[in-house]
């Protein structure tokens, strides 16, 4: 039937830059593609496509929205939520102040309840003319609530994506976006209720690697972009050029990413057919406790550290190659470690290790991002970089422990997921989504210790745990102080600054309520003083596995969803 329904082939692909989101005001416009001059009431007629080459335009979220929804249908939802400056990043309260008097939109997202051909569904919409769509606090926050409403009323869901990704500009806050978000849908799956997303040009960053890729079913437009790096990022961070139409709908297709493409003009029809084809599917009752337990917390440390003179400082010692590897924190804490290999599709990812093992007698899953030591090493290990088939080995592991009822303890020492072309061709935003999908949902108690690198949403996609620890000169950040120099200020030599201003230290995260614990290291970490630290965290995983130990697997899973629900 999806072949019937999707055409898979003869779609225009859009290279090189398009024009600006919206529609310009007045009589004329221009196509983004082949660049005619174009009637503008004919344009609109033709939901947005040029009449003469077929390109698409990008389309404002309430149009989008009337493309798609029965006439007066729509109720909004959640407008006017207070955006916050957990950065205290300077010019943007303006920014957004002026983007709110510009675009006539309270946020980067429009969501509500609609009515397609009489079937009622909950919407969300991206807007990518605020701050290309970028998903800060306020984005998760609302889309969150649209999940969780359509969840209660049980209905469809329908998100329509079109995103640079998480945002710039409120830093770790916007990364915790992604894992609340998943969390939220993986309560809406667990209830049987159909998600559906579109992706739009463009969808990329934490979008990807969250709930875009999260539908039971995934549909795009043609020619839209869509990848976890965008093509500047991959060119800046790794040298590596791509293709023409690398990153297109049309690509993930071929790659089996997605479900199907869809032209504009079929969209509403094949929406609405989606929805009568689940409805018979949909249980008319699910019991589920939603009840939460309250949130636990670890004592503070008696002896509390000086900080360091800079977060810069922290950054280096974070990436200092004398630091210990999961490896080694795996040999000095457990018993009788086997690793596991491979993610049963493509293959073994040596940035991934996994195994099992005992802690104290207690049979545990032991997931770590590992580095290598020597240059030889880190080739094989991808300095630490997991591919999409890593985080799917550790996902498949995850769920191995889950059936044998083994906590799971994960690592975090990577500084960023790998983004290469060989990434983005086996769906490296996929991968990432998923694990924190299946994370929030896993019935076995999860903690997840940052021990060097944090780097993004490759380091969120094993840290959706029950709780958080971060060594004392680790560090866990949005991106790279390099990378946010050089997206923010276009100036990259500016690292160092940005560091101080990230709030990328174990010390500032736990005043941000990110994460639970800080480990001292009284120096920073090296093979001679790796088994201080490690006994040290022998004790607190003990405190952890007997506290968390107690709880059912609902009880867990209710206590990590609040854990990022609050974030």
């Amino acid at each position: 039937m999806l072949k019937e329904m999707f055409k898979k082939t003869g779609h225009i692909h859009l290279p090189g830059k398009l024009a600006e989101p919206s529609v310009p005001e007045g009589l004329w416009i221009k196509c983004p593609k082949c660049g005619e001059t174009l009637y503008k009431d004919d344009v609109v007629s033709n939901q947005y496509v040029c009449y003469r080459c077929g390109g698409y335009f990008r389309v404002r979220a309430r149009n989008r929205i009337r493309m798609v929804a029965d006439p007066k249908s729509f109720e909004e939802w959640d407008r006017g939520i207070e955006i916050p400056d957990p950065l205290h990043y300077e010019g943007y309260q303006e920014k957004i102040a002026g983007l709110k008097e510009k675009t006539k939109l309270d946020e980067a997202v429009v969501t509500g309840k609609i009515r397609i051909n009489g079937e009622e569904a909950v919407i969300g919409v991206c807007d990518v003319r605020f701050l290309m769509g970028s998903m800060g606090y306020v984005v998760g926050e609302k889309l969150t609530r649209a999940i969780e409403k359509a969840t209660e009323l049980r209905l469809p869901l329908i998100l329509f994506t079109a995103s640079g990704g998480a945002r710039m500009q409120e830093g770790i806050v916007s990364l915790m976006q992604m894992a609340k978000t998943s969390a939220a849908l993986r309560r809406h799956s667990d209830a049987g209720l159909l998600y559906i997303t579109v992706l739009t040009d463009p969808t990329t960053g934490g979008v990807t690697a969250s709930f875009a890729m999260l539908g039971d079913i995934i549909l795009a437009e043609p020619g839209a972009l869509v990848g976890f790096a965008g093509p500047r990022v991959i060119e800046q961070t790794i040298g590596q050029k791509l293709p023409k139409g690398f990153q297109s709908s049309e690509f993930l297709l071929e790659h089996g990413i997605i479900d199907g493409i869809v032209e504009r003009m079929e969209l509403k029809d094949t929406l609405y057919h989606l929805i009568c084809l689940h409805k018979e599917a949909v249980p008319e009752h699910l019991e589920q406790s939603l009840e939460t337990p309250e949130m636990l917390h670890d004592k503070k440390s008696k002896d509390k550290k000086k900080r360091p003179a800079n977060a810069w400082e922290k950054v280096q010692a974070a990436r200092s190659a004398e630091r210990p590897t999961s490896l080694d924190y795996i040999e000095q804490l457990f018993d009788g470690f086997i690793e596991l290999h491979g993610d049963r599709t493509f293959r073994d990812d040596g940035a991934v290790v996994s195994g099992i093992a005992k802690f104290h007698g207690v049979p545990v899953t032991v997931i770590g991002q590992q580095k290598g030591k020597t240059t030889k090493e880190n080739i094989i290990r991808n300095f630490g970089m997991p591919y999409p088939e890593g985080y799917r080995k550790a996902q498949r592991l995850m769920k191995q422990a889950e059936k044998f009822g083994r906590p799971v303890i994960c690592f975090v020492d990577t500084p960023g997921a790998f983004c290469g072309m060989e990434a983005e061709e086996r769906g490296q935003g996929e991968a990432i989504a998923r694990s924190l999908l299946e994370m929030s949902g896993l019935k076995v108690p999860i903690l997840s210790i940052v021990i060097g690198e944090g780097g993004s949403g490759g380091a969120l996609a094993l840290a959706v745990g029950n709780e958080v620890w971060m060594l004392e000169n680790s560090t866990y950040s949005i991106l790279s102080p390099e990378g946010f120099a050089s997206i923010l200020w276009k100036d990259s030599s500016r690292a160092q600054e940005a560091a101080g201003k990230m709030r990328l230290t174990a010390d500032d995260l736990k005043d941000l309520g990110i994460i639970e614990q800080v480990i001292e290291e009284e120096e920073p970490v090296t093979a001679e003083t790796l088994p201080e630290v490690a006994r040290r965290m022998d004790g607190r995983i003990e405190e952890f596995m007997e506290k968390y130990g107690k709880m059912s697997g609902e009880e867990l899973v209710c206590q990590r969803y609040d854990r990022f629900r609050n974030m």
